[in-house]
């Protein structure tokens, strides 16, 4: 099979068309930011969970652990930003659009875009290193809003 037979079964496959169509919805649409507005991270996790369809195909269908890396950053980042309280990581999410961003590199990949392949090669350690930091932040966010909530139930309910 040819690269440009490989390309174009990809790019026709079901599983693309779905993560086109989750990234128009979650980023054009605002549902990312919308349903990030749920309390706890519960959105935000449950909006996150939808990126993991960019990572299986970046790692089982592309086989590029670059790739792979370069989205689970774009995506923890999404996470960690709707994380922020007070409704700030809400109005971040409207801005950060991370499926879409997630799509530009899957489509710069296919597309053997050098620019991008460059930057997802060269960022690759950057990553890597970024989505510990960012799993780390996030639980420690999560630790942080569970304190709050503790502290502020105790005085309203005292």
């Amino acid at each position: 099979m040819t690269n440009a037979e490989r390309k174009k079964r990809l790019t026709e496959s079901r599983l693309y068309l779905c993560m086109q169509k989750i990234s128009t919805y979650l980023d054009r649409y605002y549902l990312d930011a919308i349903t990030g507005l749920v309390p706890g991270g519960i959105g935000d996790a449950a909006t996150a969970l939808f990126s993991l369809i960019h990572v299986y195909f970046a790692l089982f269908r592309l086989r590029s652990v670059p790739l792979t890396l370069a989205i689970l950053n774009n995506t923890l980042r999404d996470v960690l930003l709707g994380l922020i309280p007070f409704y700030v990581g809400d109005v971040l999410d409207f801005f950060h659009r991370a499926n879409s961003r997630n799509m530009a590199l899957i489509d710069g990949f296919l597309n053997d875009d050098q620019a991008i392949i460059h930057k997802i090669n060269r960022k690759a350690l950057q990553s890597l290193a970024m989505v510990i930091a960012f799993v780390l932040a996030i639980f420690i966010m999560l630790y942080a809003l569970i304190r709050i909530a503790s502290a502020l139930g105790t005085v309203i309910f005292s």
